[in-house]
């Protein structure tokens, strides 16, 4: 029944800054824990970021702790990646993810439930 759908992506100069935002429909998301998600060809979906529900905690992965941002506001139903300093190799297609457990670091594609259909970051100048 939670829909979730990824916006704000698009091309950016290294160094430039995105927000991406996860709108959900279809339910709230007071019951979940969330996620960014990022992948490129021949990888696996990688976990970048991801915030809890119940306290708020947010885990985030080492090459992207100083420069992207998670955040959730509930009463709008969204999430947001606020990415800044981008560099090529951060060029992806990014999804967001919801499961119903708390997340303690962000684990794995296989851990959520619900996805995003997923959206472009460039970083090309």
């Amino acid at each position: 029944q939670l829909q979730l759908v990824e916006s704000g992506g698009g091309l950016v100069q290294p160094g430039g800054s995105l927000t991406l935002s996860c709108a959900a429909s279809g339910g709230s998301l007071d019951r979940y824990a969330l996620a960014w998600f990022r992948q490129v060809p021949g990888k696996e979906r990688e976990a970048i970021a991801c915030i809890n529900n119940h306290d708020g905690s947010k885990y985030k992965i080492e090459s992207v702790k100083d420069r992207f941002a998670i955040s959730r506001d509930n009463a709008k139903k969204t999430m947001y990646l606020q990415m800044d300093d981008l560099k090529p190799e951060d060029a992806a297609v990014y999804y967001c993810g919801a499961r119903r457990s708390r997340v303690v670091f962000c684990l794995t594609e296989r851990d959520y439930l619900h996805w995003g259909q997923g959206i472009q970051v460039a970083v090309s100048s």
